[in-house]
């Protein structure tokens, strides 16, 4: 009885022993589980101690790129109109620009130049050094960047537009139907290519710049070192003067010369006869 009692003993310990192992053993399969394939705990903040990450937000795209376009006007004065607008030609065409528009006269010219926008103002600080007066400079910008993305939305609502139209014209059945959809076909494509035109203008206008030039005539300025002042100078201007006045003097005798050769003749002639009538009149007193 007492071997029976000891061997049940031994038995209970041994299933004891064997549950706190399996125990054991799932405890840490689990925590080995929870370690591997669990959710990982968040990382402790560091800062200023506030609840949450906060994110500062980037720049939005286009802010800082502005479509720009610029022009410019100038007028000059100069004492040789021809060589100040050869050097204009000149100046736009080194900074990769070209000449528009141009009327060019021995007392004025006026000229349109146009030039790459990233270099007009250096080019205008050359085209005033030109000539021997700058009379006026003006510069004029204006943001086209909401023109230009009105343009290219329109754009692409206009393409997809297009896309669906000729999309019903492949599924279109009969004569009647592919005429209509042919007909709003045409005018959405013309209303695309209206768009392309204002958006290729609107890119032109970013991309060149372009100066208006005008250029006028002036006196040349009296050569250095020469005095019109004192004796010298009066001598100088009264001699002027004589020549003026000798040759306006000729030229109203070269222009009565053919008239006094009729009538230095009738003169002389008439002259002549009336001495004569006078020679043969009897004074008064005489018989």
């Amino acid at each position: 009885m007492r071997i029976r009692w000891r061997a049940g003993l031994a038995v209970a310990a041994v299933a004891f022993a064997l549950a706190g192992c399996s125990a054991a053993g799932n405890g840490a399969s689990s925590t080995a589980d929870s370690a591997g394939t669990g959710p990982v705990p968040a990382a402790p903040q560091q800062g200023n101690g506030k609840a949450g990450s906060e994110k500062v937000a980037p720049p939005q795209a286009g802010a800082t790129d502005r479509k720009l376009s610029r022009s410019a006007r100038l007028e000059l004065t100069a004492t040789k109109v021809t060589d100040v607008v050869a050097q204009a030609r000149g100046i736009a065409q080194g900074a990769g620009g070209y000449t528009g528009q141009e009327s060019t006269g021995d007392e004025s010219a006026t000229l349109s130049l146009a030039v790459p926008a990233d270099k007009l103002d250096g080019v205008l600080d050359q085209l005033s050094h030109l000539g021997t007066r700058l009379v006026k400079r003006e510069l004029n910008t204006q943001d086209v960047t909401e023109q230009v993305v009105d343009v290219e939305a329109r754009l692409a609502t206009q393409r997809a537009s297009v896309e669906r139209i000729r999309a019903l014209l492949g599924r279109a059945a009969s004569v009647s139907e592919i005429a209509s959809v042919e007909s709003e076909l045409t005018s959405r494509e013309a209303t695309l290519e209206s768009l392309e035109q204002q958006r290729n203008s609107l890119a032109g206008s970013v991309a060149m710049a372009t100066v208006a030039m005008t250029v006028r005539s002036v006196a040349a300025p009296p050569p250095p070192g020469e005095d019109h002042s004192g004796f010298f100078g009066g001598l100088a201007g009264g001699w002027h003067a004589f020549l003026i006045f000798g040759g306006a003097l000729l030229t109203v005798l070269g222009a009565i010369a053919p008239f006094l050769l009729f009538l230095v003749p009738l003169g002389w002639l008439g002259w002549w006869l009336h001495r004569r009538r006078r020679i043969a009149a009897p004074e008064p007193g005489e018989s």
